[in-house]
């Protein structure tokens, strides 16, 4: 028997950080090479890709370099770290919901383009570390969202199926990964969206 499972994206499904992650990145360009990723470009480009890549994009474009890129992904995960413990909070939405799917038999696992150190800290911050079955961070495969691998992979160390599994993302990347795992997909706007209401025709 298979695994009921639902996979959450972590930036913009269970904490609105997206714009925490483009701030911090556009402090640490600013820093470095001085340089900022305009707020067009962040939604059209950027968005829900890993740091790495958004700096390889970049330098693509010839604004930074191999030499500085460590250290700008050095700063900016220091920036990200910060705005996370002064605005992450614990989030009653997101226990209740968690707590609810796991009553109904579903397994949680969470799969973002984070790195762990930070996925792990949002996780905490808002309440429901302990209650995730399985984290997938950007450290955790070679190919990231879009591509379906972080999904594909999550849903075979839960045990489950595509066809048993259902996944919330927001930002098109994620959607695209989503979607090409073959497993259901809620799409959502916003961290707002996601709470008991967004699953009350499935559990």
């Amino acid at each position: 028997m298979n695994t009921k499972t639902v996979l959450f994206d972590l930036d913009g499904v269970l904490v609105d950080a997206c714009d925490w992650h483009y701030e911090a990145l556009n402090r640490a360009l600013k820093e470095v090479v001085d340089y900022e990723i305009s707020k067009e470009d962040h939604y059209k480009k950027y968005n829900g890709l890993p740091t790495l890549t958004k700096l390889l994009t970049l330098k693509e474009m010839g604004v930074v370099t191999n030499d500085n890129i460590q250290k700008i992904s050095d700063i900016k995960q220091k920036h990200t770290v910060e705005v996370i413990e002064q605005l992450c909070v614990r989030d009653e939405s997101k226990i209740e919901l968690i707590d609810a799917l796991q009553k109904k038999g579903y397994k949680v696992g969470v799969v973002t383009n984070s790195i762990n150190k930070t996925a792990t800290l949002m996780l905490e911050n808002i309440g429901v570390l302990p209650m995730i079955d399985l984290l997938i961070s950007n450290e955790n495969t070679d190919r990231n969202k879009p591509f379906p691998d972080p999904y594909i992979i999550a849903i075979y160390l839960l045990n489950s199926t595509h066809e048993d599994t259902i996944i919330v993302e927001d930002s098109p990347k994620g959607i695209k990964s989503a979607k090409a795992s073959g497993a259901s997909v809620l799409e959502v706007k916003d961290a707002t969206k996601v709470n008991l209401d967004l699953f009350k025709n499935i559990i």
